[in-house]
């Protein structure tokens, strides 16, 4: 029998692989991934790893062993490029090709390019595998000590801010520069953007607001500032890119399985199972547009719990599972001495009704509701843990909350 292929080198296949054998599957399983490790998970590369206060096993949910144990095939530094359904046939970059029963794809995403002049100088990076937070983080690290840490960080998104909160807390001199009016702003709305922002500012953090750059400006090959359009120079020694991902659709997408519309978030098409129009073809992780049970669209989400959950989920499906995805959007983000967990979905750019604070932002410790129509859509609890069953059960009950309950919801 031809095996159970998993393509992709994060939690997702990690997750699916696990939940194959754990659901009794002794067939072959095979894990193709580019890079030269076995899956790892992405959140501590822009968080205490990029510090240096974590050692490398910290990133592999599966240490090496359990791959050798379970007898799970690990083909690193292959890349797939072409995929053939009907023929159940993947091919790989070096001509070979590899049959399959069944196949999820899972190749993540790739972070989008800053289209200006001078990104291709040295100390200019962007941040998504664990090699770039190796590079970082030593980059960072060297300055810090050499005492020339001025970091300019293009974006102001999760990765920009982590990353941000991580140089200043190794000492560095850091200038974030964001397109919109609020940073985080097109996640969270104005009201929660600027609660972030202040926490920056409390740290000296330089936050440029409807900055566009325009120029990285470097001297002997090394990047030495940012232009902007406005004309404003910024002194750099290091540079980190985080303005936006996109997902790795290219593979579906000449395989002829139906994509969602950049109006819909884009991916690729799945039904309940993350099976795409293409039944023995799956996708899941960032690349997946899942039917979403209780908002009633399709959403596809680039975080952590995505690549956990739908991993699982698309493992068991693959033995025949046919309950549907049904779980909430949920992910994390750790600055400084602020740790968040948010569940649910917003969407921010169509606007909601208002967000109801619990507890003390002053305090940082607070959870706060986007309500749509008076029902509750997403919570984020700020240094207020244990909170994210109760937030859920909230936005799955459907019902108008009033303010009072919410407010009174930290006791």
């Amino acid at each position: 029998m031809d095996p159970l292929v998993l393509v992709g080198g994060g939690l997702t296949t990690a997750r699916a692989a696990e939940a194959l054998r754990d659901g009794g599957y002794d067939g072959d399983v095979v894990v193709v991934t580019t890079e030269p490790h076995h899956p790892y998970e992405r959140p501590p590369l822009s968080k205490d790893y990029l510090r240096g206060e974590s050692e490398r096993d910290v990133v592999f949910p599966l240490d090496d062993a359990w791959y050798a144990e379970h007898d799970v095939t690990i083909r690193t530094g292959e890349t797939v490029v072409g995929l053939d359904p009907a023929g159940h046939t993947l091919t790989l970059s070096d001509g070979a090709t590899l049959t399959f029963a069944k196949v999820l794809l899972a190749p993540g995403s790739t972070p989008r390019a800053l289209d200006v002049p001078g990104t291709d100088l040295a100390g200019v990076h962007y941040l998504r595998t664990i090699d770039d937070s190796d590079q970082i983080s030593s980059t960072l690290l060297n300055a810090s000590l050499e005492g020339i840490g001025r970091l300019v960080v293009v974006g102001d998104g999760w990765i920009g801010l982590e990353v941000a909160a991580s140089a200043r807390t190794l000492g560095l001199d850091v200038t974030v520069v964001g397109r919109g009016a609020h940073p985080l702003g097109r996640a969270l709305g104005p009201e929660m953007s600027d609660f972030y922002a202040g926490v920056h500012t409390e740290h000296e953090v330089r936050l440029l607001r409807n900055a566009s750059v325009a120029q990285l400006r470097g001297a002997d090959g090394r990047v030495t500032g940012v232009s902007l359009s406005d004309g404003t120079h910024i002194e750099a020694d290091v540079v980190v890119i985080g303005v936006g991902a996109a997902p790795n659709v290219g593979l579906a997408e000449a395989a002829g399985l139906d994509l969602r519309p950049a109006a819909q978030g884009g991916g690729v098409v799945v039904d309940g199972t993350l099976a795409t129009s293409h039944p023995d073809v799956l996708a899941a992780g960032d690349i997946a547009s899942i039917p979403s049970l209780h908002y009633g669209r399709p959403l596809r989400v680039e975080h952590w719990a995505i690549a956990q959950e739908s991993g699982a989920h698309a493992g068991r499906a693959m033995l025949g599972d046919l309950d549907p995805y049904d779980k909430l959007p949920y992910f994390y983000s750790d600055q400084y001495d602020v740790g968040m967990e948010y569940t649910g979905w917003v969407d921010v750019q169509a606007g909601y009704d208002d967000v109801v604070v619990s507890g003390d932002t002053g305090k940082r410790e607070f959870v706060a509701f986007w309500r749509v129509d008076g029902q509750v859509m997403a919570g984020m609890a700020v240094n207020v843990w244990d909170q994210m069953e109760r937030v859920e059960e909230l936005i799955r009950s459907r019902r108008k909350v009033s303010t009072a309950e919410l407010e009174g919801f930290v006791g």
